[in-house]
């Protein structure tokens, strides 16, 4: 953030004639031009990726929703709150995806005042949930900054101190309406190391770009809707982790489910502890996951017994989290041309011709590949397909990673 304030804005530098960058080839197009500015964009994205950097691979993150008088208005449609929550429902599901073992909750703000609608849970579909029920909400007066903040430090100072405590706010107002100074919520937040993302909908505000310097959060403005969903999407990795991050040993239970059909055990009906103090009648079933350690019982995972503080998951969930502290090596730009081969050259994931000048080469198992799969390997699959196919390179990996 430090290095942005010394650039300063772009409107405020030189000017700079960006279309002397694209010529025009000998057929007297420009395609091969555009073709060279996505290729650098595309491959930009992989170099950005932090390396060598202690991630978190435990989360708690609350998302909160601005849901004031500002989230009417149609530059995105239809409009500013129903673009957002559909793209919140895509988020929910890509930070599920990518962090299992994480959870989530969410929080609204209109009228001055500040709404948990959301607990933090790990179940995506509860939470996809309530972002569909959040349509019919009528938006209403003035968000407040500083109550929002409030009620998710509240829940979060309360987290482990080696899980990431994370906000990420959408901000489509230009004001605040706090009760106090904010400058009070930003030391408490900084106090309690929870780092405070904002990506506003309409312009710049100085005291959200304040608030993300003081946490180490990161604040976007968004360009349009498709600018917006990358925003969003950037937030699914988990953030480089803090010098006053403490790392320790967890320990976890692998709880079993049971059937709510098995008669054999004679397992009765029972509420879970997930709905104890909930209103809704939910939960209530001879069906769920029991900790193996005080036999209590949830009906989703992740998440931590209120009874004993064992951490339930599942093994999928920590396999699935791996990638995030062993990330795959970025694969080595390589001519086509220098490629010793009579034939076309084929990507080995999609077996289609590449047509690009380069090719993207494995360092492992020697595998080439086209700039899309190369995209998607890394941050989607998180795993070479050459690799897994090779019984040399499943062998030798072996030795790092075993679940049991």
């Amino acid at each position: 953030m430090g290095d942005e304030d010394e650039k300063g804005y772009r409107w405020e530098t030189e000017y700079e004639k960006t279309w002397e960058v694209i010529e025009e080839d000998d057929d007297g197009t420009i395609q091969s031009s555009v073709d060279d500015i996505i290729h650098k964009a595309k491959r930009r994205r992989l170099m950005e990726k932090l390396g060598n950097i202690r991630l978190g691979m435990m989360r708690h993150l609350f998302l909160v929703i601005d849901l004031s008088d500002a989230m009417k208005d149609q530059d995105l449609k239809p409009t500013r709150l129903a673009s957002t929550l559909k793209l919140l429902e895509h988020f929910v599901e890509e930070y599920f995806d990518q962090n299992p073992i994480s959870q989530l909750g969410i929080i609204t703000t209109r009228n001055k005042r500040a709404e948990k609608v959301a607990e933090l849970g790990g179940n995506p579909r509860r939470h996809i949930t309530t972002l569909q029920s959040l349509v019919n909400k009528t938006c209403q007066g003035e968000p407040s900054l500083q109550n929002s903040l409030d009620l998710a430090n509240q829940t979060l100072r309360h987290m482990p101190s080696h899980a990431s405590r994370e906000v990420l706010v959408v901000l489509g107002s230009l004001t605040s309406c706090d009760p106090g100074d904010i400058s009070e919520t930003i030391q408490l937040l900084k106090d309690n190391n929870v780092r405070c993302s904002i990506i506003g909908l309409a312009a710049e505000v100085r005291v959200c770009k304040r608030i993300c310097q003081e946490t180490n959060g990161k604040y976007f403005v968004i360009l349009d809707e498709g600018h917006y969903k990358d925003l969003l999407i950037s937030h699914v990795t988990p953030p480089p982790a803090t010098s006053t991050t403490e790392s320790s040993l967890i320990k976890m239970g692998f709880p079993h489910h049971s059937l709510s059909g098995d008669k054999n055990k004679g397992e009765k009906a029972s509420m879970c502890m997930c709905h104890l103090d909930s209103k809704v009648n939910q939960g209530f079933s001879s069906s769920g996951y029991f900790c193996p350690q005080c036999k209590s019982k949830y009906c989703e995972l992740p998440i931590e017994c209120k009874s004993c503080g064992l951490t339930l998951v599942s093994a999928p969930h920590l396999a699935r989290s791996y990638h995030h502290l062993f990330p795959l090596e970025t694969f080595m730009e390589t001519p086509v041309s220098s490629i010793p081969t009579d034939s076309a050259v084929c990507c080995f994931s999609c077996q289609i011709a590449v047509e690009d000048p380069n090719v993207y080469q494995c360092g492992r198992c020697q595998q080439l590949y086209c700039l899309d799969c190369d995209l998607f390997i890394h941050e989607t699959l998180h795993s070479c397909p050459g690799c897994a196919c090779s019984r040399e390179t499943q062998e030798s990996s072996q030795q790092f990673v075993g679940l049991t």
